[in-house]
């Protein structure tokens, strides 16, 4: 039997889209029983969030995201507005008894984080981040094979995130389409927006960081704002690379850019170990590189002859996630793995299993981030508490 599960999602924007077509298509392509129902959306401004509702198939609308968590009717609060809200609007759904669903980054800071982390343990309500990328099937083999001992001792992890949106000048920050521009609103730049993904996935794959060495620019120094038409200080990075020092004694490079010219969303990582090595470039989601230098099963060498990168297409049955899908060879996009997350949550409330990352997760990522930043103004090592 299953059992219907009332949403309440806060936000509009390209979060709110990929959110809601997890709504609507997670039941048509998952065993579940729980079945999320689209009870209503929330957003300030009338006229937009009318009109988002009709083109989604919400049931109702707010225009306080207050009287949305107050309502009887909602089972989860997901949060996919700007970063300057998840603190509040957190706490509020915690203290109602909603779960809580909320986008990355998790909070403005790590004191924010703390206390949001804090409330949710609490009020002991299922919460999830929706760090997505953990559920490329790509990555998810990737995590397999590392489960399975196939990379061995690891001895390096490096991660890009680049793009290119922000290289002109006259593009402004501020306002509801560039929030990511603006300090007040975004908390950092490609720091918490870029990176946080590249930090969760490196926690995810080769375990806890526990100190960082970072440096970052602002390539433009002034920008309009939208919402003021003045022309106000940048108070975001452009630009971010550290050095980590992992738990397990394995080293990590990170990078991130917005002004990596022709770069769209190159989102790469490649970890390197005794054994083997896997990499993985988001631009070419359904490919997992794979490199075997010894087998886990008998620890014998591969035979020279035989080594060499292998590119698995990750679209068999076999593969994370996929037998969810369409036939072997067929590929899924992105819009797919915020489906495979909600997933995973969705069962987790079948199961009682926590699905992560849950907000403790999240806050770890939040630490890296702040230590990486703080690192960069000091420049110095800092130690991962």
């Amino acid at each position: 039997m299953t059992k219907p599960l009332n949403i309440g999602l806060i936000g509009y924007g390209f979060m709110g889209r990929a959110h809601s077509n997890a709504y609507r298509q997670v039941s048509q392509f998952f065993d579940l029983e729980y079945q999320p129902v689209l009870k209503a959306c929330c957003a300030r401004k009338e006229d937009k969030i009318k009109e988002f509702a009709d083109n989604w198939g919400w049931e109702s609308y707010e225009t306080d995201w207050r009287k949305l968590i107050e309502r009887d009717d909602i089972d989860v609060i997901d949060i996919g507005s700007p970063n300057n809200t998840h603190h509040d609007m957190a706490i509020a759904a915690a203290e109602a008894g909603k779960m809580v669903l909320c986008e990355k980054p998790l909070a403005m800071d790590t004191a924010e984080a703390e206390v949001m982390t804090a409330a949710v343990e609490k009020a002991g309500v299922p919460t999830m981040v929706w760090y997505n990328y953990r559920r490329v099937p790509a990555i998810s083999l990737a995590r397999q094979l590392v489960d399975e001992g196939r990379i061995g001792r690891p001895f390096h992890y490096r991660a890009t995130y680049l793009q290119d949106w922000t290289i002109a000048e006259d593009v402004p920050q501020g306002g509801a389409t560039l929030w990511r521009l603006d300090v007040d609103v975004a908390g950092s730049g490609v720091t918490g927006d870029l990176l946080a993904h590249s930090i969760d996935t490196a926690i995810w794959l080769n375990g806890p960081i526990t100190s960082v060495s970072g440096a970052t620019e602002t390539f433009v120094k002034e920008r309009v704002h939208q919402d003021t038409g003045e022309v106000q200080p940048v108070g975001i990075d452009d630009a971010c690379m550290f050095l980590a020092r992992f738990e397990n004694g394995s080293m990590g490079t990170f990078e991130s850019s917005r002004y990596a010219r022709g770069r769209k969303n190159y989102n790469t990582f490649e970890l390197n170990g005794a054994d083997g090595s896997v990499f993985f470039d988001l631009e070419d989601p359904q490919i997992l590189q794979y490199f075997e230098y010894a087998n886990p099963s008998t620890g014998k060498k591969v035979e020279d002859h035989l080594t060499g990168w292998r590119r698995i297409h990750v679209t068999n049955f076999e593969h994370p996630y996929m037998d969810r899908w369409w036939v072997p060879g067929c590929t899924i996009g992105y819009e797919h793995t915020f489906t495979n997350a909600l997933a995973d949550f969705l069962k987790g409330l079948e199961t009682g299993d926590h699905t992560q990352p849950t907000f403790r997760d999240a806050l770890a990522t939040q630490k890296i981030c702040d230590a990486v930043l703080t690192s960069a103004a000091e420049r110095s090592w800092i130690d991962i508490s």
